[in-house]
């Protein structure tokens, strides 16, 4: 097994993923940046588990913040062979009333914060010639969502970053997939109407660690076909 980072692990999703990594036997980095507290709570739960955890901080809107953390942490010789683009803002609101800097900040952080993290990442995967790469995209990426032009244009960036990037990455042996979750419980969901649940075939938000289970499916073997594809997980709702 390898080392997996997974960014935005501090809450929610990349909680989970970090958690079901570690459980199939992957030596785990949690990114943070805020959120210290979270992250270490979960590295030592990890560790009490028996598997193995550490964090890292880095913003991943500054790309020199970016490349010396990951640099200082594989000074040592240690590699990524795992990157989860997971971490991820909102600030939602009318496009007629959005402020520039609400823009500004969810495209910084969702998708220019991706380019950041990979382009700091993928040199050690085409050097050993192997890797994975899952970035975490939205259902508001396929399908738009009122409120969201900003939070649903980066997350559309990351799809076409996926497919352009597979196809470039699939030479050296890297498979670059997405995951785009629809409805699920975390912190991001809490003032979501809980009416929209009529709107979901299966009734019911989803949950971080069935978005993590399929993380783990393509970062694990039974993938090693499965490229440049983004895997909705969504119960099966749409918002158009």
């Amino acid at each position: 097994m390898g080392n997996a980072l997974i960014t935005g692990a501090s809450g929610g999703i990349g909680n989970a993923v970090a958690k079901a990594l570690a459980d199939v036997g992957h030596s785990v980095q949690l990114h943070y940046f805020r959120n210290r507290d979270n992250a270490e709570a979960t590295a030592r739960e990890i560790i009490a588990a028996g598997g193995r955890a550490e964090t890292i901080c880095f913003d991943i809107r500054d790309r020199q913040s970016v490349e010396n953390a990951i640099n200082e942490w594989s000074s040592g010789g240690r590699s990524i062979d795992i990157l989860v683009n997971n971490a991820g803002v909102i600030r939602d609101g009318l496009f007629y009333w959005m402020k520039s800097e609400d823009w500004n900040d969810v495209i910084e952080t969702n998708l220019n914060g991706v380019y950041n993290v990979t382009k700091a990442v993928l040199p050690m995967m085409v050097r050993q010639s192997a890797g994975i790469i899952v970035n975490i995209s939205s259902i508001s990426a396929l399908s738009g969502n009122v409120g969201q032009t900003n939070y649903s244009a980066a997350k559309a960036g990351i799809i076409g970053f996926t497919k352009s990037l597979a196809q470039e990455a699939a030479r050296q042996n890297i498979r670059v997939n997405a995951v785009a979750p629809g409805l699920i419980e975390t912190e991001m969901t809490q003032e979501v109407p809980v009416e929209l649940k009529k709107r979901i075939p299966m009734r019911r938000f989803g949950t971080p660690a069935e978005v993590a289970g399929v993380v783990v499916f393509l970062c694990s073997d039974a993938a090693s076909y499965v490229l440049g594809e983004t895997i909705n997980v969504n119960g099966g709702f749409y918002c158009q």
